[in-house]
């Protein structure tokens, strides 16, 4: 069922069950005007929305959880988006009329609203109640606040905003800017759920570095992230290209955006190793609904979050961040917890931030990595192994900006491609594939306990067989007798 026949559906259930004036309001009427497509469907309603929620949801089979704060109940239509992703049917209750819900509302091209029950004529958007002449605004492609106390009143619409200017190509208007800017101290007051929600929307869609300094011009990016405000005017080493750490961060999250875009863009991107393979793993949803590549972007935001605490001159009057890795990591944990992210994402995007220098070490001159290297390297940073790889051709090409030649990018990728190929075909990272030996036959074959010891012997055989030394099970024992015997292990 697309979006238009669940609307049909729904404005006859309204004629034939519901005794109570309904509209269509908000983004459906919006995005009804623009010709986009609708995902989600708001529905004002006279009165307690939470009787008429519940037959909503009663009718459709689906789920009725009730917002009690907004008096809204939001309905979860599953199975019914192109997408997978179900229909939301917000149901908003009120005691006035629709024109005065619509004034309440965040932003002009939002506070429109049609009939329910005018959906399906050809008249429909001559039928439009529009107090605010949003469809002015959305033909200007205008985003203008609804009134001087829109942000005071709900301070997590200062994020919507961004968000919603990004989603549907809007403008913000002057004023609505301004009272933006001097509202943003309010943004503590918004639920962290909500505050996360609405900035991973923000670095998910394309264009995301640009959408970052808007927040940033806005007051609000170092209220989401207050570590970064360090970040400015914070000078790294003269082997990088002139932007301070602030500026390499947010580079970082577009270089990040463009090397996982599939070589659709700049020329110098189609370099970086990138098959179907590839495509569908950053496009895995991890945690909170967010793919490997919106979240790929928030590590490129975060790996360098510990540089300034960190810079100090050595005794040659170098610049050095000395363990900011490590301290980066440990801010990473207190951050994105402190925003509810889920432990997995937190957890993906910590070891990022400690490892993303290990790529880059993982040759010497301009010798490819050795097998044990990449066995190291895929065995130390797990989960987060070809994310990480990712992540450092994002730093570099960061790091350099317009002075990385294209010989040295080049050059880079192609050791990125091969620690990709590499690392998946060693026999020790192949999941699924079963060791040669386990502990009960180095137990019973060389008459040792359970211990440590045990597992000592199995990583150094994991590792002679990725690096090609052994291939047998008789090539395993053989060697873990002879680690056994000089006490090797």
């Amino acid at each position: 069922m697309d979006s238009a026949s669940l609307i049909t559906r729904l404005a006859g259930f309204f004629d034939a069950e519901i005794n109570t004036p309904a509209w269509l309001v908000g983004g459906v009427v919006r995005d009804g005007l623009l010709g986009r497509e609708v995902q989600d469907i708001d529905i004002a309603v006279a009165g307690d929305a939470h009787p008429i929620g519940h037959a909503v949801a009663e009718h459709l089979g689906a789920t009725a959880v009730p917002l009690p704060e907004w008096n809204i109940v939001r309905v979860a239509f599953p199975g019914c988006a192109e997408n997978g992703r179900p229909f939301l049917i917000d149901i908003s209750g009120n005691a006035g009329s629709i024109e005065d819900d619509l004034r309440s509302r965040d932003f002009t091209v939002d506070a429109m609203a049609i009939p329910i029950g005018c959906w399906d004529s050809d008249q429909r958007f001559d039928a439009i109640i529009d107090p605010l002449n949003g469809k002015a605004d959305l033909a200007r492609r205008v985003l203008r606040a609804g009134s001087d106390g829109v942000f005071t009143s709900d301070p997590g619409r200062m994020l919507r905003a961004v968000r919603l200017s990004q989603q549907v190509g809007l403008r913000m208007e002057p004023n609505t800017a301004r009272l933006i800017r001097h509202d943003a101290h309010f943004l503590h007051r918004v639920s962290p759920e909500r505050v996360r929600d609405e900035f991973m929307a923000i670095l998910a869609a394309p264009g995301a570095r640009p959408q970052l300094e808007v927040l940033d011009r806005l007051d609000l990016l170092c209220r989401v992230i207050p570590e970064l405000e360090a970040a400015k005017n914070c000078q790294q080493p003269r082997s990088h290209h002139y932007w301070d750490v602030w500026g390499h961060l947010i580079h970082c999250v577009e270089y990040a955006e463009e090397v996982t875009a599939g070589h659709r863009n700049n020329a110098i991107y189609t370099m970086a190793p990138w098959t179907a393979k590839e495509d569908a793993y950053f496009a895995e949803v991890i945690g909170d609904g967010h793919t490997r590549r919106t979240v790929l972007k928030l590590a490129a935001l975060l790996h360098d979050i510990a540089k300034p605490q960190t810079r100090a001159a050595d005794a040659d009057g170098r610049i050095r961040f000395l363990g900011h890795s490590e301290e980066g990591a440990e801010i990473v944990q207190l951050r994105l917890a402190s925003l509810r992210m889920s432990r997995r994402i937190t957890d993906l995007v910590a070891e990022m931030v400690l490892h993303h220098l290990r790529p880059s070490q993982l040759r010497h001159g301009s010798a490819m990595p050795s097998p044990r290297a990449i066995f190291r390297y895929y065995r130390d940073v797990g989960d987060a192994a070809v994310d990480t790889l990712y992540l450092a051709m994002a730093d570099v090409l960061a790091a350099r900006g317009p002075d990385l030649s294209p010989e040295r990018w080049a050059n880079y990728a192609r050791m990125v491609a091969a620690v990709l190929e590499s690392g998946t075909e060693q026999p020790g990272n192949r999941n699924g594939t079963p060791p040669l030996i386990n502990g009960h036959d180095l137990m019973d074959a060389l008459d040792l306990p359970p211990g440590p010891r045990i597992g000592s012997l199995l990583e150094r055989l994991r590792e002679a067989e990725a690096v090609g030394e052994i291939s047998s099970r008789e090539d395993a024992m053989k060697l873990a007798a002879r680690l056994a015997e000089l006490g090797d292990n």
